[in-house]
């Protein structure tokens, strides 16, 4: 083996102990892209929830009927006296308060009436313990048999919050409704029961299994339970992996109907019912793959997994072996493999197999098989393998001392230089700061010059303003004709990037002002110019062929940066600046807000700002006009014309005399009742 590939063969070993690390340890974010990336399997299931499952649901309807939730409990008793014939009723709720005797003993006598599995919740701090007659009542919902085992790492509680006596008496069997959600703030798990005070108690689901089926949750092998003989595969905290269903696809009705009468009793016979809240405001909503749902769809999914046989299975351990071939492989087939394009294609079709075989073997036999960390292996293992680290330093100086002298001051040039890694050739999403100018009225500008006068005079105009913008620290993009295009806070990091775009800005127009002096003594025409600036995750990086490329930024923030500069001729101003810009720099900036507008291509709004040169005419001018705004804003647009007016005459204003405009047009568009909103733009 020569020594390259001896070195390749250890720096693949010493990667595999690292991602491993990752992989055991559960280090964010890795391992939240691994429960993100098999979330879209639910998107592959087509199945329906099991038919013997109904969710009464506390919704809307039933508030809007009936009053807002908490309701008195005999209005929840009565609902129970509808429910005499399901197999079990679970209660996706606590009553844990007291309130009159009489409608608390009526919901316990009703309880007392069904097949009552009461819920209770685990918590880590209260202001008090249970008592021994409360604790002496949960006797008959714990199950001590096998789960006692030390395999099952079963989550705990300090304290529980139970029903109340009078209504606790008539529960059948209680259980925890608490779940518990993954790192990444997504309910994927479902616990099979809880710790408290060394005793095992079920959750809702678990227990309404041991109550219809009358049977004990039994350990059946090193990693599952079992419940009558149908096994349940846990993880190592104790938890089952749910396997959601179409949201559609639950089934749910109303407690208004019920009570009403409206629904089937056939509908309601021997069936698993969940009582819980859907009613915004006061219901249990879980964050989950499929979606922001109502926690009793949890409970539900669990029961269904179970009774329709959709429980999931994991193989934990084939993962890692087929994650350890895939760390391996690049090593391997760069002897077989000679180019990078038949081993990328090698990656390529690997990767799709692979996921391809999970896909279906989730579909059609309920296997879950996590792809993120073989494929993140292959990803990793190959990236290492197809770089060559001996010349990336020769490489870098270069190419920074190319690319980067003619767009970056020479302290930052300096300073890329000395610490290369602090470029990210190959994209990253960063924010930045992205400015955009353009000469007003260029092409009449133009056509009244000759081809050599107007490069002349282009390159005066330029030369100042890509100066400008080098001096501020900020990096030159490209001329687009007449355009200039920049960003800030690239390719190194620059401390208050939005303040240093904004005065780049300002001191342009101070300076356009004395090259337009110039201009006017050699008779020339002046030149005008709009700029926008925008702050924004935008990614930033190499972009072009092969051949040719340029260091550039993408993105909507880069849009919006040249749309806005755009909007300077609607709004006649010279600088306009998104509120993400505004809301980065401090006060020392004198900004007038305008109004929210809708540019081309952007379904959500943006507010603008003018950024105006700081001076006490201006001062007046911002503070005046942001008295009169707030009547526009309130669609009080008589006193607006007025105010706008009144600003325009005194100022010679033009943004206000365009506002007076505008209050105008909108006082005949609600004379006309046509709706006033949001300003859109349907061009560039």
């Amino acid at each position: 083996m020569k020594s390259s590939q001896l070195k390749h063969l250890i720096i693949t070993i010493v990667l595999g102990i690292v991602l491993l690390s990752i992989w055991k340890f559960e280090i964010p974010p890795f391992h939240d892209l691994s429960l993100r990336l098999d979330d879209v399997n639910f998107n592959l299931n087509k199945k329906k929830p099991d038919d013997s499952i109904v969710f009464i649901a506390i919704d809307e309807k039933s508030v809007n009927h009936i009053g807002r939730w908490p309701w008195d409990r005999s209005v929840v008793a009565k609902g129970l006296s509808f429910l005499t014939d399901a197999k079990v009723v679970i209660f996706d709720m606590v009553f844990s308060e007291p309130t009159n005797e009489v409608s608390d003993a009526n919901l316990g006598e009703a309880m007392a009436e069904v097949n009552s599995i009461c819920g209770f919740f685990l918590r880590e701090k209260a202001t008090q313990d249970l008592t021994t007659y409360q604790l002496d009542s949960l006797a008959d919902s714990e199950e001590t048999n096998d789960l006692k085992a030390k395999d099952y790492q079963f989550p705990y509680g300090n304290f529980l919050e139970i029903n109340v006596d009078s209504v606790r008496d008539g529960c059948t069997l209680q259980a925890a409704f608490s779940t518990l959600r993954d790192s990444d703030h997504l309910f994927r798990h479902y616990p099979i029961a809880f710790k408290y005070k060394q005793l095992f108690y079920p959750t809702l689901g678990t227990q309404a299994l041991r109550l219809s089926l009358d049977k004990p949750i039994v350990k059946a092998s090193e990693h599952s339970v079992a419940i009558n003989d149908r096994e349940i595969y846990l993880n190592n905290e104790g938890f089952a992996r749910l396997n959601y269903y179409p949201m559609e696809s639950y089934k749910k009705v109303s407690f208004y109907d019920l009570v009403e009468g409206k629904i089937d009793p056939k509908e309601i016979e021997d069936k698993y019912v969940i009582l819980g809240i859907t009613e915004a405001g006061v219901e249990d909503v879980r964050a989950t793959p499929i979606g922001a749902i109502p926690g009793p769809i949890l409970h539900y999914t669990f029961l269904s997994n179970y009774l329709n046989d959709d429980l999931l299975t994991s193989y934990e351990d084939l993962v890692l072996v087929l994650a350890l071939l895939f760390l391996f492989l690049p090593f391997f087939l760069h002897f077989f493999a000679k180019t990078i394009i038949t081993r990328g294609i090698i990656y390529t079709l690997i990767t799709i197999i692979f996921i391809l075989i999970t896909k279906l073997l989730y579909m059609y036999f309920n296997i879950w098989f996590e792809t993120f960390y073989p494929i993140f292996f292959l990803l990793m293992a190959s990236l290492l393998s197809e770089t060559h680290a001996f010349m990336t330093q020769e490489k870098e100086a270069k190419f920074i001392q190319g690319a980067f002298s003619s767009y970056l001051s020479p302290i930052l040039l300096k300073k890329l230089k000395n610490t290369p890694e602090l470029l990210h050739l190959h994209g990253e999403t960063k924010e930045m700061t992205v400015f955009f100018s353009d000469i007003r009225g260029f092409t009449a500008f133009s056509e009244a010059m000759t081809p050599a006068d107007l490069v002349t005079l282009l390159n005066r105009y330029f030369t100042p303003m890509a100066h400008i913008v080098r001096e501020n620290e900020g990096m030159l993009d490209k001329y687009i004709g007449d355009a200039i295009m920049a960003f800030f806070n690239a390719p190194i990091d620059v401390e208050n990037h939005a303040e240093k775009a904004c005065t780049a800005a300002i001191e342009m127009i101070q300076h356009l002002e004395l090259l337009n002096l110039e201009l006017d003594k050699e008779g020339k025409p002046a030149i005008k110019i709009g700029i926008g600036l925008n702050t924004d995750s935008v990614i930033v990086g190499n972009m072009g062929s092969n051949d040719r490329f340029n260091y550039t930024v993408i993105g909507d923030g880069v849009n919006l940066a040249s749309r806005v500069e755009g909007l300077n001729k609607n709004y006649r101003t010279s600088i306009l600046i998104t509120e993400n810009t505004y809301k980065q720099i401090d006060q020392s900036f004198l900004c007038r807000k305008l109004e929210a507008v809708k540019v081309k291509g952007k379904d959500e709004a943006v507010v603008l700002y003018e950024l105006m040169l700081n001076n006490e005419r201006n001062v007046e001018i911002k503070n005046k006009f942001a008295e009169v705004l707030k009547l526009f804003e309130a669609q009080s647009f008589e006193a607006s014309s007025k105010g706008f007016k009144e600003i325009s005459d005194s100022y010679d204003d033009a943004v206000s005399e365009l506002f007076y405009e505008k209050s105008l047009d909108n006082m005949q568009k609600l004379k006309n009742h046509e709706e006033v909103g949001v300003v859109a733009f349907t061009t560039k």
